[in-house]
């Protein structure tokens, strides 16, 4: 069992840069990737005023303040799409300053009396790919596209062919649409590929990607032309035809619409720019519902030990018995989960599960008939403890109890999906049925009727304990 969470070496360990203020705008936190993006020890901020530790003038300087304060105030989250921000390089990078553009988002973080306590600022220092939008984009038309999807290079030097090159197989997926239609007027190769390598160069949104107009898409574009203001979408689903006559394939995307402002002011495009995170999201969602199977793995285990320890307790006569009992069952169902981590709990096979529970046992003495099925997590766990229980009686009282005796074990999955298994005790001494029901046949019964609402019943002839259970193999638990 692991111990608490040490959410500071959590937020240390972050691969994306995060820092936090409080009221006074000066620094309690900042974590590895931040101060490496910065280019600072934490003991040269720690405790200063924000514009101290990086001073500025002038728009930038504003825009960032503005941001910081509006969060706090408002308690309510506050973005900058894109901040031109020059940093102070340290003496042993060759000092100065250094200009760079970042993405920022300032989460405020309440404190008891609800007013906000600290800040939280999530940064991203995008320079580079601004840099190279700039040079693919130009500050005017767009080149057109050849029939690979590459910007034709025009005038420009060996340097921009490199650095359009670079855009066009950049890993996140980029687009640039012109024009109250939307009409694109560039693509690169991962924007093609996510929409299933589509030609849409040329074409309108409408035209090219029908499928995104009514979700919301075409409208939102809308705002972001007429207001001129960026839109931020964090894990935004969106259904997409990959294939031509295919299916619609859901998909989540981390993205930004950035608007294409010209020098007069005005919106002549939108550029987007994001990464399809649809694998990051599926794993979150497996994740959670793992974390829910374990969960309620752990409350049935603990529920199986709890009924165990109290009906081993009611039959036993000393400390001493109870003990030993009470350890062998542990022991029996901490054996079949060592069979289901094996497979991830994916389920076990019959036979392993058998092997087990009959492992102390002359083989010679056991005649097992029947394929070797795999066995769901719940029913393995419930069975792995019949099994257990079963063979103990046996050991105690019925066929292992004599040199002689033998267990005939068959089963078989007819109809298909249901299995039917019998366990018949053969030459051992003669049985008769119980005066009271104990523990063992409890839980057989109740495993096998209640857990796995399945039919059981329990044959005490003379000649040999017989039991007979049919189980759904089909049941998801």
């Amino acid at each position: 069992m692991t111990g608490p969470i040490d959410f500071a070496t959590v937020f240390d360990r972050l691969p994306t840069p995060y820092m936090m203020l409080d009221r006074d705008l000066r620094y309690v936190a900042a974590n590895q990737a931040y101060l490496s993006a910065v280019a600072r020890p934490w003991e040269s901020i720690a405790g200063v005023h924000v514009f101290e530790a990086f001073p500025a003038e002038g728009e930038s300087r504003a825009r960032l303040e503005e941001s910081l304060l509006r969060a706090r105030d408002s308690g309510k989250v506050d973005h900058l799409p894109l901040i031109p921000y020059a940093i102070e390089r340290p003496d042993h990078l060759g000092g100065g300053f250094e200009d760079r553009i970042w993405s920022a988002t300032h989460t405020p973080i309440p404190g008891p009396d609800g007013r906000t306590a600290y800040i939280v600022q999530h940064t991203q220092d995008v320079t580079a790919i601004q840099r190279l939008k700039e040079v693919a984009f130009g500050r005017g038309e767009m080149a057109m596209l050849q029939d690979d999807v590459l910007l034709r290079a025009g005038a420009a030097g060996a340097q921009n062919d490199d650095l359009r090159r670079l855009f066009m197989q950049a890993p996140s997926f980029m687009a640039v649409l012109r024009g109250p239609e939307h009409r694109f007027d560039l693509v690169n190769n991962a924007y093609t590929q996510l929409i299933g390598w589509r030609d849409v160069v040329g074409l309108p949104l409408r035209e090219a990607l029908p499928e995104v107009v009514e979700q919301g898409f075409v409208t939102l574009l809308d705002r972001v032309t007429a207001t001129a203001e960026a839109f931020i979408g964090r894990e935004i689903k969106i259904a997409l035809q990959r294939k031509p006559d295919g299916p619609l394939e859901d998909r989540f995307l981390d993205f930004i619409y950035q608007p294409i402002i010209e020098p007069d002011g005005s919106v002549s495009g939108v550029l987007v720019e994001g990464s399809d995170v649809t694998d990051k999201v599926l794993a979150g969602e497996q994740q959670r519902l793992l974390l829910d199977e374990l969960n309620h793995r752990v409350k049935n285990t603990l529920a199986t030990v709890q009924a165990i320890a109290r009906q081993t307790l009611r039959g036993a006569l000393t400390p001493e018995a109870f003990a030993r009992a009470f350890e062998a069952r542990l022991l029996a169902l901490s054996q079949t989960h060592n069979a289901l981590t094996d497979s991830q709990w994916a389920g076990a096979g019959l036979r392993q599960i058998l092997g087990q529970e009959l492992a102390p046992y002359d083989p010679a003495r056991i005649v097992m008939d029947g394929p070797d099925l795999n066995l769901p997590a719940r029913v393995a766990l419930s069975l792995g403890m019949v099994f257990h229980e079963l063979a103990t009686n046996a050991a105690k009282y019925g066929a292992l109890s004599t040199e002689t005796g033998r267990l005939l074990l068959t089963w078989r999955e007819e109809p298909p999906g249901m299995l039917s298994f019998e366990w018949r005790e053969a030459g051992g001494p003669p049985v008769s049925a119980p005066s009271r029901r104990g523990f063992g046949s409890r839980l057989i019964e109740r495993s096998i009727g209640a857990e796995l609402r399945g039919q059981v019943a329990i044959d005490y002839a003379l000649e040999g304990l017989a039991c007979r259970f049919t189980v759904s193999l089909d049941r998801v638990f």
